[in-house]
């Protein structure tokens, strides 16, 4: 089974080789029928202590690291 990945911005860098990162997601209502924009926080494993707050990250999943990491950084995201 493929691994998932998503594309968010880094918004916490305090944790040693841990990054939380904010994934949005955007759907129709279904009753009201206006989008609606929703969002997630993963924590992210960073091995190098590379990525700041702000920056827009890769995040795929990975077996469970921690209590709480179940994904991995694997780059920098794309605009657009």
């Amino acid at each position: 089974m493929p691994k998932r990945i998503l594309q968010g911005d880094v918004v916490s860098d305090k944790g040693d080789k841990t990054v939380v990162v904010r994934v949005e997601r955007f759907f129709t209502h279904p009753l009201f029928k206006k989008t609606v924009r929703r969002s997630n926080r993963f924590h992210a494993h960073d091995e190098a202590n590379a990525y700041k707050v702000g920056d827009l990250v890769r995040i795929q999943e990975c077996a469970p690291k921690s209590k709480l990491k179940r994904w991995e950084v694997i780059g920098h995201g794309s605009k657009g």
